[in-house]
């Protein structure tokens, strides 16, 4: 039994099999397993949510119902309990999300490797997957190229678990598409998502605010199909445009509408907790000699990074008329011209199509090579979906694999088998 990616789903999907008394080998291109968990660990592990069962899965938007019976089986009290037989405690944060108690990945991926090493799984670093054998119609014969130069090796099943697009520097570099395209597996393109995107600041803006955190905030698109999105958070002002938490919660209906439109326009309530009749009120309360700066300020407490977008966004003459301000205060529009690059993304959406698929995640032109991760076409935001999805995929495929195999097993079996009474029933039948 072959694994070829060695992120969080293809960790799970070993795990899955070696319970089962398979025989696994792992395969990874980089010099070690887990690299962008790690990386993702950095700021704080973010294992999942703690939100509600519905709450949870809609998450998952448009794949909600594909990742739904995923979720059935390993949703996030199952993650949980998982870390926590690995030794791992965890705890729910003042957001619902839920991280590890001592916020960190290593502890977590030095316990589950291992586990997974106790397990007799055997780990091939630096093995880059390229494809299949010419004449092996079979899929079983892996090619791979290695410091040792071009290795086969033969495997009687297959998960991939190769990752998205984004990060190429972490393993997930998406050089896969090109040879399951020529498999004739459906793809959809992979494209950004949890990513910042590009307004085109004046130089004062970019030049003296990158870097500046917008908050509080009540952010909303409405797209092309009039469906609004709406989300209260932050995000950080960088020097081509916005990026951050609440960003990226509403970064696949921004990077769809400026595929649809060229172009999307969100809007900041740059004071949630203020009515737009006292901000109004407040503009227009007299400032005698004290500037307009200072007047929002001493009123509004509207200063800094939050003034700049103001100025960057409205002319002179609506800084002189207080209820064009003050609408301007409660609904800021950006427009905003492109997501920031793939690799840039903290993941991606696209990949392998769930119709390729059965139900056990096996390709159903491919008997016997099951897809997991970030490599199939679903995407959510951050907040600990990514990881709990790449883990419930992890999990069903690793499933699926094991009874596809144990089927194969059963059907040789009873062909090998020499019927008992080949001449018809006897007496006693």
């Amino acid at each position: 039994m072959a694994i070829i990616g060695g992120g969080p789903a293809g960790l799970m999907a070993a795990e899955i099999l070696s319970r089962g008394a398979a025989r696994v080998d792992l395969y990874d291109a980089m010099p070690s397993v887990g690299r962008k968990l790690l990386m993702a660990g950095k700021g704080g592990l973010n294992l999942t949510h703690a939100e509600a069962d519905a709450t949870f899965r809609s998450r998952y938007g448009a794949r909600q119902d594909r990742l739904t019976p995923l979720l059935e089986v390993f949703g996030p009290a199952d993650l949980r309990a998982w870390a926590l037989g690995l030794g791992v405690a965890t705890f729910v944060g003042s957001s619902g999300r839920v991280f590890p108690t001592d916020m960190k990945a290593a502890p977590l991926l030095r316990a589950w490797l291992q586990r997974l090493r106790s397990a007799n799984v055997r780990f091939h670093m630096r093995h880059r997957w390229h494809g299949w054998t010419a004449s092996d119609r079979g899929c079983t014969t892996l090619c791979f190229s290695t410091p040792a130069g071009e290795q086969q090796h033969t495997a009687d099943a297959v998960v991939l678990a190769l990752g998205g697009g984004s990060w190429a520097r972490l393993g997930s570099d998406g050089r896969w598409l090109a040879i399951l395209e020529r498999a004739g597996i459906p793809l959809a393109p992979l494209r950004p998502a949890n990513c910042g995107f590009d307004v085109g600041w004046s130089s004062h803006l970019r030049e003296r605010f990158a870097g500046q955190p917008i908050k509080p905030v009540v952010a909303w698109l409405v797209d092309s199909a009039g469906v609004e999105h709406r989300r209260q958070g932050e995000f950080v002002l960088t020097a081509g445009g916005l990026e951050g938490g609440l960003i990226y919660t509403l970064a696949a209906a921004l990077r769809d509408e400026i595929e649809a439109s060229g172009s999307a326009t969100l809007r900041l309530d740059l004071l949630p907790n203020h009515e737009l009749a006292r901000v109004i009120n407040e503009l227009a309360r007299p400032r005698g000699a004290r500037s307009l700066a200072s007047h929002l300020q001493s009123r509004l407490q509207l200063r800094g990074a939050k003034v700049a977008l103001l100025h960057e966004c409205l002319s002179t003459e609506d800084f002189a008329a207080p209820e064009r301000l003050g609408a301007a205060i409660k609904s800021l529009p950006l427009r905003l011209i492109a997501p920031r690059p793939l690799d840039e993304a903290i993941s991606s959406a696209g990949g392998v199509c769930f119709a390729a698929l059965d139900a056990q995640l096996m390709l159903r032109a491919l008997p016997g090579v099951f897809c997991a991760g970030e490599m199939l076409d679903w995407e959510a935001p951050t907040g600990g979906y990514l990881l709990t999805g790449c883990l419930a995929s992890g999990q069903a495929a690793g499933a699926g694999a094991l009874a596809w195999l144990n089927d194969r097993d059963r059907r040789a079996t009873a062909t090998a088998l020499p019927l008992t009474n080949p001449d018809g029933p006897n007496e006693t039948d």
